[in-house]
């Protein structure tokens, strides 16, 4: 069994040594299932969806997650590596947000009451209890997409403040939170150089410090604020020593929005949210953005208004001050694939739909979720061209591949491939006229 699901997913081969042998096998199987499942990503709807495929007891399935010694950051470091390399040219370009992922169940490890960005607007907030995950994705450029893919790499939980005062441990922001990922990536390739994209949340004075004191292989792109307080760089010092504290910051500079408001702009053509192009007006200039007891830290920053009036005049900054005003643009544009991401990953992967409460569960389940639309992805992007193109979600209008088109023929494969061609089904599937396999095929892979 294991031999026929490591010829279908070759992929799969890199995460072998993170697991026991008997483990490994059950994980193949699992990976498998929660591709052709469609609903809850329990493990007895897993199960179900293979039936007498599936070997042992059912027990055994279920340890994986709460009982077996495996390492999710071994899994991400080699998952990670994959990714590089085959797509790993240049600065690696990376995107980070949080999504809140709805647990229900009193004794669930974790839960806590979290703001959700989604369902919340200007005027009305909406609150769901489950779990609050800071993600840190990748963005890969398929020639079969139309915009970039932001797939997950490193997943941490965050823990609500009350909980953290009844554990007796430090408090971690979500931002907090990012900047140990990355941290742990830098530690992991010290070699490449990043290119951080993240919203308001992940665009703090200690972020851009932290992307600072990185410098040389670390840049952050965020959304600034108007009135930010900028500065030049303290002057230097020439000849005897002053008595008294050196100055910590120079000339006071005037507020982004002051200089927004009388400079020239520049007109430009930038990639945007969503894969298209848009006509905007830019001012761009270099400050030292100043916080007491943090320092300067050198950022040029970017007003960007957009010429066909559909979206607000933003500010936006970048820690590498040699970066362009499209290119800063382009980067935090880039960002929202993350949104789509988590939206598909729901849509599709079943996330929200788990239901183990153990500690090892809930830290395993939902991540090994947002790491499966990686691996969808990459084997989609492994298909033949002649699969692709047959086996997508096309209608008229639609341009581009997306991640449904990636799932349907992935399932399409699974259940072709490997279900009905292990254990004598495909001599019985051989059998059936074609049109008939057509519909089964069809109605047995689609993407919701």
């Amino acid at each position: 069994m294991a031999s026929i699901l490591t010829d279908a997913l070759p992929v799969l081969i890199d995460f072998a040594p993170v697991f026991t042998q008997p483990t490994f096998c059950r994980v193949q199987l699992l990976v498998v299932a929660a591709v052709l499942t469609t609903g809850r990503r329990t493990i007895a709807n897993l199960l179900r969806t293979l039936g007498n495929l599936v070997p042992g007891q059912a027990s055994t399935y279920h340890r994986v997650l709460s009982q077996a010694r495996w390492s999710g950051l071994q899994l991400a470091a080699r998952l990670l590596r994959l990714l590089l390399r085959h797509f790993g040219d240049g600065a690696i370009r990376l995107v980070g947000d949080d999504t809140v992922d709805e647990h229900r169940g009193k004794k669930v490890y974790g839960k806590a009451r979290h703001r959700d960005a989604v369902r919340s607007s200007h005027s009305y907030t909406a609150f769901r209890y489950g779990h609050k995950w800071v993600v840190l994705a990748m963005l890969v450029t398929f020639p079969f997409a139309r915009r970039p893919w932001a797939l997950p790499v490193l997943i941490a939980l965050y823990h609500s403040p009350a909980e953290n005062r009844r554990r007796g441990r430090p408090h971690k922001t979500p931002a907090e939170l990012m900047q140990l990922l990355l941290r742990i990536v830098l530690r992991w390739l010290p070699d490449r150089r990043f290119v951080f994209a993240g919203d308001s949340g992940f665009g703090s004075h200690a972020m851009a410090s932290f992307a600072h004191r990185h410098q040389d292989r670390l840049s952050l792109v965020s959304r600034f604020v108007a009135d930010a307080n900028l500065y030049d760089p303290p002057p230097l010092l020439v000849g005897k020593k002053p008595s008294g504290r050196p100055r910590q910051k120079g000339a006071k500079q005037p507020a982004p929005q002051a200089v927004a408001a009388a400079a020239p702009r520049q007109q430009l053509t930038v990639s945007w949210y969503g894969g298209g192009h848009r006509r905007v007006e830019v001012v761009s200039a270099i400050g030292h953005w100043y916080k007491a007891g943090q320092g300067l830290v050198a950022v040029r920053w970017v007003y960007v208004h957009d010429r066909t009036a559909t979206h607000r005049d933003d500010y936006l900054y970048s820690t590498d001050t040699t970066r362009t005003a499209q290119e800063i643009i382009e980067a935090y544009t880039g960002r929202w694939n993350i949104e789509t991401t988590f939206q598909e990953a729901r849509a599709y992967l079943g996330l929200e739909t788990t239901r183990g409460w153990k500690r090892e569960t809930v830290l395993r389940a939902a991540p090994c979720l947002l790491g499966l639309y990686t691996l969808v992805s990459l084997w989609y992007w492994q298909l033949p061209a002649s699969v692709k193109e047959d086996w997508g979600v096309l209608w008229s209008g639609k341009e581009a591949m997306t991640f449904s088109d990636a799932i349907t023929a992935v399932r399409r494969w699974l259940w072709s491939d490997w279900v009905f061609a292990t254990g004598g089904h495909d001599v019985a599937f051989a059998k059936l006229p074609n049109a008939l396999q057509e519909v089964l095929l069809t109605a047995l892979a689609p993407a919701a």
